[in-house]
């Protein structure tokens, strides 16, 4: 297998990952920033009120993109798998 296969491989896997979890990192940015927000008006500097926010914020997230982010992860699997045959000859 050569480096530029290699590399391929990797950058692919890579964007799957970064794309796969990017509306969960979103979801918490926002979340954050509405409550940081919340908490300069208020004076309110409580270091742990962000938490549960996020926590469920996120997790309904991989509730509605849960299948979209299986989906791109299985995506890149079968085409790694299928590609198998070619990665061992180079």
């Amino acid at each position: 297998m050569s480096q530029d296969t290699v590399a391929t491989i990797f950058q692919q896997c890579l964007f799957t990952a970064v794309k796969s979890a990017i509306p969960m990192l979103l979801v918490s940015l926002i979340i954050g920033l509405l409550i940081s927000i919340f908490q300069t008006i208020t004076s309110i500097q409580e270091q742990t009120l962000t938490f549960v926010p996020k926590f469920l914020g996120i997790f309904l997230m991989l509730i509605f993109a849960g299948n979209w982010i299986m989906g791109n992860i299985t995506a890149l699997f079968t085409e790694l798998c299928s590609n198998f045959s070619m990665y061992i000859q180079s």
